[in-house]
């Protein structure tokens, strides 16, 4: 298990990941980091509600993206399930994990 620090709306996380992951979860912070920054001034929240609005921006994102593609698909046409999507999707659950323990603990 590869370890790496990640640094998403101005503040550090240790995390690990699977050897030879590091590039891919290294984008993922980059996104996620992307909507820390959109969500407002990342330095005026907590740590947990940074999160928080982090993972909804992203949700409601996927969200659009998902509803985007549920167009009507042809007959001829077999819907593939995107493996990336699938990632993005056990990606933010992770994150919306995190946000509501870190939540509960400050309770």
């Amino acid at each position: 298990m590869a370890q790496m620090k990640l640094e998403i709306g101005g503040r550090s996380f240790m995390v690990t990941c699977q050897d030879g992951e590091e590039a891919h979860l290294t984008k993922l912070a980059a996104m996620v980091d992307g909507k820390a920054r959109e969500s407002g001034d990342p330095a005026g929240l907590t740590e947990s509600r940074m999160l928080l609005f982090t993972s909804l921006l992203l949700a409601d994102e996927l969200h659009s993206a998902q509803s985007a593609n549920a167009a009507p698909v042809q007959a001829d046409a077999p819907a593939k399930p995107d493996p990336m999507d699938e990632k993005a999707i056990a990606a933010l659950e992770k994150l919306a994990d995190r946000a509501e323990q870190l939540a509960n603990s400050l309770e």
